[in-house]
């Protein structure tokens, strides 16, 4: 496993280090599928984010067989695609010092239990609070590969989301990271509270999302734009309507668990966005989604040891589970 993962560290770093030299990039269509222009350089350019690719586009920075085009365009086989990449502009984020729940840290990486209501890096709307502010308050030692706005990050989990998140402190182990999660070597866990009950207590979800056309914040299930996505669950415990489910998602989609757990009738407490007509439904207000990233395991970048943390189960979700025990017997099977 050592030697696969020092191959990713040098097929990873012969790709970044041509992601800095050139600055124009090139493509051509060759699947004979229509695809959002948006949507192709996502996938083309995996280390650039969905928004700069929208913001090259909207700069006329993205031209189809030499004409400038909206992220709307839909591409088709044969079209050329041209990119210019300008040079970034001198970012600061500022450190702050922020109290980190560190779980790990050793000189390649850091594990932390991301608390709910944190953003994890700077965005346009929000430059402090984030966790990058507080990962540069804590070490001067973070992977610059994502940029200066994402300093250490390799992956991310939505502002609601707490738990368990891994941090670079170097671009080796940035590399190596991101390519263990691009093989599906990463294992996930996480906890969900949800308003529904699976029909089987245990399975695999393969449902195809993709973005929404008519949102550009949704995801929606199947569709034209849609790619593969896996998700094994497992209920835990069941309180009448309510349900304690354990899922693995295997692949790493945008909202991939929400939108699963929706396709099999359950709904995340407290999710404004999928949460469905119901979700003021429960008799105790909720201030987030109640979604936990419970542990994380993947293989170290430098020793390639198997590494497995959990992030204990924050407050919030402690006492709706607590009330449900109090308040709902549990089903007379489990």
């Amino acid at each position: 496993m050592l030697k696969s993962v020092k191959l990713s560290i040098i097929m990873g770093l012969k790709l970044y280090l041509l992601l800095k030299v050139n600055q124009d990039y090139y493509f051509k269509v060759r699947e004979d599928k229509k695809e959002r222009v948006d949507n192709f350089l996502k996938h083309s350019l995996s280390s650039f984010s969905r928004n700069f690719i929208q913001q090259l586009i909207e700069s006329k920075k993205v031209t189809v067989n030499t004409r400038v085009v909206k992220r709307s365009y839909s591409l088709k086989k044969g079209d050329k695609v041209r990119v210019i990449i300008p040079s970034p502009p001198l970012l600061t984020v500022p450190a702050e010092p922020i109290p980190l729940d560190i779980i790990w840290e050793d000189n390649d990486l850091l594990v932390v239990n991301k608390p709910s209501g944190m953003v994890v890096h700077p965005t346009s709307y929000r430059q402090k609070g984030t966790l990058v502010n507080a990962l540069l308050y804590h070490t001067h030692s973070l992977s610059k590969l994502s940029g200066p706005l994402r300093r250490g990050i390799v992956h991310r989990l939505d502002k609601d989301t707490s738990g368990a998140l891994v941090v670079a402190k170097n671009d080796l182990t940035h590399i190596a990271l991101t390519a263990q999660f691009k093989k599906r070597e990463v294992k996930k866990v996480y906890l969900a509270l949800v308003r529904g009950k699976p029909s089987h207590k245990e399975g695999l979800i393969n449902l195809r999302i993709g973005r929404s056309p008519k949102s550009g914040i949704k995801m929606v299930r199947e569709g034209k734009l849609a790619r593969e996505a896996l998700t094994r669950y497992k209920t835990l415990k069941e309180w009448g309507k309510w349900s304690l489910i354990q899922l693995h998602p295997l692949t790493g989609r945008t909202h991939q668990i929400r939108v699963h757990l929706q396709s099999i009738n359950c709904f995340l407490l407290g999710d404004h966005l999928y949460g469905g007509k119901k979700r003021r439904e429960f008799p105790l207000p909720l201030q987030r989604a109640m979604l936990h990233s419970k542990s994380l395991g993947f293989f170290h970048p430098k020793s390639g040891e198997w590494m497995e943390f959990e992030a204990p189960l924050p407050n919030d979700m402690k006492a709706i589970i607590k009330f449900l025990e109090n308040h709902l017997a549990t089903d007379s099977h489990r």
